[in-house]
């Protein structure tokens, strides 16, 4: 088991790997919508910040010799489920078929008061 890092994304804010390597699974803990250069929230828009969870993932999944095809599941958690519709027309650009399976759910709140939190697990081919 090997813990993965990211410099491109932000670095964690607490007592967890941004990933972590487990025979050819790569489990991405939850991101949130942090600008990695400044750890602050991007833009209060869900469009914005899935955008920049999803770019999160997406570094973190490369530094994992990953790319967002080799995901299989994601877990979203919505503050506001009225944002659905708008996270998925992003989300849409992010994947392609088949699709990863996918759970989403909405919470009453998230670090920071983000919007939006998404945790990935993909599989290096």
């Amino acid at each position: 088991m090997e813990s993965v890092l990211a410099l491109q994304a932000p670095l964690p804010i607490g007592p967890y790997s941004q990933a972590i390597e487990y025979r050819s699974f790569i489990f991405c803990s939850g991101q949130i919508p942090l600008d990695p250069r400044t750890s602050d929230i991007v833009d209060q828009d869900i469009r914005v910040q899935t955008t920049q969870v999803l770019n999160n993932l997406k570094a973190i999944l490369k530094s994992a010799g990953c790319a967002m095809n080799t995901v299989v599941k994601t877990t979203v958690f919505l503050q506001d489920m009225a944002d659905f519709d708008a996270f998925n027309e992003v989300y849409a650009t992010y994947f392609s078929e088949p699709y990863p399976a996918r759970s989403c759910v909405q919470v009453a709140a998230l670090p920071k008061n983000a919007m939006i939190e998404i945790e990935a697990i993909a599989v290096r081919y």
